[in-house]
């Protein structure tokens, strides 16, 4: 029989409860899709129910397993797409209203290999509006709504991938597949308290989903553990002819030991709770103490202190005015929801090309020099976000009551480490752990910042992490 909890355990455990006829696929995607339509839109975090094609799926996975045909792990898992990856037959509006009932006439590969795996998808799921590429300014930046975090919904769920966290959290589906162009996985993982994983560029294809910044963006799934997350990765990574920016690479998972099979070596960032929310230093501080258990731990590990941020909004400018100059010139961005969001597009076609040229000659030097400081460790260890989630209804530029204030720019202060933005320029993967709670209730978040491929390390130790805590473990509010 199946219970209303049944989405908050991990895909292992969901797939033996299916061969071990507890229940059905279809029982489970008929549970996904009721908690989806009963609880997603308080949270703003569904755009469609892809009820039909869930049921098909599942009907399909039950009828392969009694056959005896079991295609892995995810074999009758439900999950959900964030909506600017293409699902055949539903809208794909890219968070945006002007393209609200966009429909696209084929699956994205990731959605192929996820079905060729015996995946359910239920929902495609909300998101800021063009995955934030216009500027946002504001958690009220899409058509559904601000996305809110279940662990207290006065609160942001993070961007771009608001709703594909949301609904992992909040045990709406198993597992949902969302993008990073800079902080789109790691940060909604960080304010919903679940495991984000973002992949080495390259890994995995984009074909079929929206283009953002064609040198910065990646798929990669939120779930609730990072053993689920490799799953899920296992299925959609890998060479695809129709994109041709991926590595040829594929990744391949075994399920964790009982115990590592060696300690690790980790780099703890220097001034990496600079500016830090109290309740996130706190937070971190338990979590490096706690890492001594699995690892040499080297503390006090500087970063190469670089313009990450600028080259970032550079690239992010200058390809994301390309990728939407149709949307921007029509003049529709004026339909846009967030303020900021319907003229920054118009000054975003102005970017010179010689700043992004530079830009793009400055990454570079940026990736070699971040190589070759990870080359002497497994990982590097910072928080994913050192603020807690904001609320909603207040820009992010407001001051926030009892929040440290921001760093002086100027040269030679010291400044928190820009694991997020450096880690997408340079193309590197990363996993967002979660790491315990602050004050309202709210996530706080460890971020593991690995080598280029090195995703198989990155999970080994949060795998290890996960067994030490129970942090993944934990379920907001009803």
């Amino acid at each position: 029989m199946i219970t209303e909890d049944a989405l908050f355990s991990g895909i292992r455990e969901l797939g033996a409860r299916l061969r071990a006829r507890q229940f059905t696929a279809v029982e489970l995607a008929e549970l996904a899709l009721h908690r989806l339509e009963t609880i997603g839109p308080r949270l703003g975090a569904v755009v469609t129910l892809t009820r039909d094609r869930a049921l098909r799926e599942a009907h399909r996975a039950n009828q392969e397993l009694l056959r005896g045909k079991d295609r892995g792990p995810l074999h009758g898992i439900p999950y959900g797409l964030k909506d600017l990856v293409a699902a055949k037959g539903a809208p794909t509006s890219w968070g945006a209203l002007p393209l609200r009932d966009q429909t696209l006439d084929a699956d994205a590969t990731v959605t192929k290999r996820l079905e060729q795996a015996g995946a359910v998808l239920v929902a495609k799921l909300a998101m800021v509006e063009l995955a934030g590429g216009m500027g946002y300014n504001n958690p009220d930046a899409s058509f559904t709504g601000p996305g809110r975090t279940p662990w207290n919904t006065s609160y942001w769920s993070g961007g771009s991938s608001s709703g594909s966290a949301a609904a992992v959290a909040a045990g709406l589906v198993a597992f949902a597949i969302g993008s990073e162009t800079s902080g789109s996985i790691l940060t909604p993982a960080a304010f919903c308290g679940v495991t984000g994983l973002r992949p080495s560029y390259g890994l995995v294809s984009r074909h079929g989903a929206m283009a953002l910044a064609w040198t910065l963006d990646k798929l990669g799934p939120l779930a609730r553990s990072a053993s689920d997350c490799a799953i899920v990765l296992a299925a959609i990574a890998g060479p695809d002819p129709d994109d041709a920016t991926t590595s040829g690479d594929s990744f391949r998972y075994k399920a964790p030991a009982a115990r590592p099979a060696r300690r690790f070596r980790l780099g703890v960032l220097r001034n990496a709770t600079l500016e830090s929310d109290a309740d996130v230093e706190r937070g971190f501080k338990q979590a490096v103490e706690a890492l001594h258990e699995l690892a040499d731990v080297e503390t006090d590990v500087a970063f190469p202190d670089r313009p990450y941020g600028d080259a970032v909004r550079l690239v992010v400018s200058a390809e994301g005015a390309a990728a939407l100059r149709e949307l921007v010139e029509s003049g529709k961005v004026k339909q846009l929801q967030d303020r900021a969001d319907r003229v920054r597009g118009f000054a975003r076609l102005l970017t010179p090309a010689v700043d992004y040229i530079d830009a793009m000659r400055a990454r570079v030097a940026m990736r070699a020099e971040l190589d070759e400081l990870l080359s002497r460790y497994d990982a590097l260890v910072a928080p994913t976000r050192t603020r807690l989630a904001p609320p909603i209804g207040q820009d992010f530029d407001a001051p926030t009551p009892g929040s440290p204030p921001p760093s002086d720019p100027k040269p030679g202060m010291p400044r928190p480490p820009a694991t997020i933005p450096a880690g997408n320029l340079a193309g590197l993967p990363a996993l967002a752990l979660p790491m315990g709670f602050g004050k309202d209730g709210l996530p706080v978040s460890l971020q593991l910042v690995g080598r280029a491929f090195s995703e198989s390390t990155l999970v080994a130790i949060g795998d290890a992490w996960q067994q030490l805590t129970d942090f993944h473990g934990a379920r907001p509010p009803a």
